[in-house]
């Protein structure tokens, strides 16, 4: 005979244990994916109904009024290190060495993680058709704005490195020096007026939330004896439910 307060107290322990085990995985969902998620959302509508933010202009021209030749040298010299002469290469030769240590599904994260930020920036481009800014004549730049590709590529890599890293010695440098890197892009994408400051935010938040999310799925830490499903004897589900 169905008994409904027996079932519903054995969903409860399911769901209790579920969280117990899982906690940290759902954290990581709502934290790392949910919540930027969220706000390149909150981002992409502004940009799609009014053309952008106030203060992305405002912002722009004030760090406008910073430019001189040392910096212009500068930011012309960093910036392509975003995309073609610093992201690329690197992830190119990790996967090498990837491909040799025969690091496959560390390898197979790599190249998800950052190759398909690329894939999203050119999705979300040309959705939406972005003008990029114009204030000044030396910012005029082809293509569309949004999201800023540099952002992105600089921000998946160093994510997906300290993904990767995470629990050695070298994360927490790669942490300390990557943030550094990807603010510096993001600045340099700003300093030469070819971004608004929302499509180097919108850049970072899909990215980080792309890099987590495939973290997930792939689980680039689990050796290949920690890929089998779970036995009976150590099945989170209560036998009520089994069946």
């Amino acid at each position: 005979m169905f008994n409904l307060e027996n079932r519903f107290q054995s969903f409860l322990k399911l769901f209790q244990k579920l969280l117990i085990v899982h906690w940290q995985t759902l954290l990581l969902l709502f934290v790392g994916v949910g919540l930027p998620l969220l706000i390149f959302e909150q981002l992409a509508i502004i940009v799609w109904q009014n053309g952008g933010f106030v203060w992305d202009r405002s912002i722009l021209l004030s760090i406008h009024q910073t430019a001189q030749p040392g910096l212009d040298a500068f930011a012309k010299t960093i910036t392509p290190l975003g995309v073609k002469k610093g992201v690329v290469p690197a992830t190119i030769a990790i996967a090498v060495i990837m491909l040799y240590r025969k690091r496959w599904r560390s390898l197979t994260y790599l190249l998800l993680a950052v190759g398909g930020t690329g894939v999203i920036n050119l999705i979300a481009k040309a959705l939406f058709h972005r003008d990029r800014p114009a204030l000044w004549e030396a910012a005029a730049h082809a293509g569309f704005s949004f999201p800023s590709g540099h952002a992105m590529s600089s921000m998946s890599f160093i994510a997906a490195l300290v993904i990767l890293t995470w629990g050695s010695r070298w994360c927490w440098l790669i942490a300390t020096l990557g943030s550094g890197f990807v603010v510096t892009i993001g600045w340099t994408r700003l300093y030469l007026g070819v971004h608004f400051p929302s499509d180097i935010l919108a850049g970072w938040m899909v990215s980080l939330a792309w890099v987590i999310g495939v973290n997930l799925i792939i689980r680039p830490h689990l050796k290949p004896e920690n890929l089998e499903p779970p036995s009976e004897e150590t099945s989170l589900m209560p036998e009520e439910l089994q069946t």
